[in-house]
């Protein structure tokens, strides 16, 4: 389910820079958006199968998790390897697709990608590391239409993603605290504890923040901000309201994250059309 989630909130991410980098009064490229999406399904499912063939011996050990294709037994490492090869494949097809801008730019994300699930082994920030990961498709998506990138604007976008990718994995690593414990591994949960809420109210404001900031230097129109507005509100429930001792709870609130994305992506939409 992870997986399936975080494609999700990796395609929002794709979505925004791609709406953001359209011409004013114009809406994006549709064409472009669907072989993002694609793009997106592809690299977070490679990244999801390096993590499942990683993780395999902790994940035996998570409630949550033992049931995951390798750590079961349903396949094989050799198995999983084979499968990781088949969606590079196809990865490298779409990004053949792109300028060479963006398809050097692509490739680049890789070493986030694979390097990714040794994190939680390192250090207790591996969300972080996560949101560097998750929304390099917000440098990627401006450049592909644009064949550069605008610092002023997709920097702030960039790390806006780094933010509430704190926020809701955050959230979402709160259901695994004990069984993080008991096998050794990091999160921010873990690091935060019951300070997380004064943490992550920290980062919801920072994102908030930074898409703004976006959307002033991208001479973004006025219904942007009336969305944005929504979405702190959003995202203000969401923190405020969270039981982190109720895993049932954290997953509801994580999941509730596609609400987030799909108000801002509409404010954008909106906000490029009516600039």
């Amino acid at each position: 389910m992870f997986c399936a989630k975080a494609t999700e909130k990796l395609n929002d991410k794709i979505n925004l820079s791609i709406s953001l980098a359209a011409s004013p009064g114009h809406l994006p490229d549709f064409k472009m958006m669907v072989l993002f999406g694609c793009g997106a399904l592809l690299l977070r499912g490679a990244g999801c199968t390096v993590n499942d063939l990683l993780d395999r011996d902790i994940d035996t050990k998570v409630e949550r998790t033992k049931l995951r294709p390798v750590a079961s037994g349903l396949l094989s490492p050799f198995q999983g390897l084979s499968f990781l090869g088949f969606q590079l494949l196809l990865g490298l097809g779409i990004l053949l697709q792109l300028n060479n801008y963006s398809r050097i730019l692509g490739a680049s994300s890789l070493f986030l990608v694979f390097s990714y699930p040794l994190m939680k082994r390192l250090t207790f920030w591996p969300q972080a590391y996560l949101g560097l990961t998750f929304n390099w498709g917000a440098l990627l998506g401006w450049s592909a239409i644009k064949g550069s990138l605008d610092p002023a604007v997709v920097l702030p976008l960039y790390m806006s993603g780094v933010f509430w990718t704190l926020v809701y994995d955050t959230i979402y690593a709160h259901q695994d605290k004990e069984d993080d414990l008991k096998v050794g591994v990091k999160s921010t949960a873990l690091r935060f504890g019951d300070s997380t809420k004064e943490w992550i109210t920290g980062f919801g404001i920072a994102c908030i923040g930074s898409l703004a900031l976006s959307g002033v230097n991208a001479n973004i129109g006025w219904p942007f901000y009336a969305f944005l507005t929504a979405g702190s509100g959003h995202l203000a429930w969401q923190i405020w309201t969270v039981d982190l001792s109720c895993r049932s709870d954290c997953n509801k609130k994580f999941v509730s994250n596609k609400w987030f994305g799909a108000i801002i992506f509409s404010g954008i939409l909106l906000g490029r059309y009516w600039s």
